[in-house]
């Protein structure tokens, strides 16, 4: 990949789904920065604080405290310049049907993706809106 990510951002709970998407990321080399956030208030703090915005941002629907879908409304009262050109993709074990046609609804989101992210998963997102 000869295309970088200024920053990639994991939005979920679970410890083991990051080591392994965070795996994925950098087998995929597509940022140097990949930030960890095991909740939607973690992730909300980060966004609000940093100076460094993420490109991209893989989202888990299901965590305790903050579901996705809770994390996607306060997201979307950040200033413009916190949310610039970030793509959100809901990364997720849900087999809902109604979570992903709720997701395809939703303007900050650009599409639905099942658990687990592969590298391959990785460059098909960055060929497709990363160009």
């Amino acid at each position: 990949m000869n295309k970088k990510l200024n920053c990639v951002m994991l939005i979920d709970d679970d410890v083991d789904d990051n080591f392994f998407h965070e795996m994925a990321l950098r087998e995929a080399d597509i940022t140097e920065n990949i930030k960890v956030a095991e909740s939607g208030f973690e992730a909300l703090d980060f966004l609000s604080k940093e100076p460094t915005t993420p490109d991209l941002i893989f989202l888990d629907i299901n965590m305790p405290k903050m579901n996705g879908w809770e994390f996607l409304n306060e997201y979307s009262k950040l200033e413009t310049e916190k949310k610039a050109k970030m793509v959100i993709i809901m990364l997720t074990t849900s087999l809902n049907p109604a979570d992903e046609a709720k997701a395809k609804k939703m303007s900050d989101i650009i599409t639905f993706k099942t658990k687990p992210l592969t590298t391959e998963m990785v460059e098909d997102v960055l060929k497709t809106y990363f160009k």
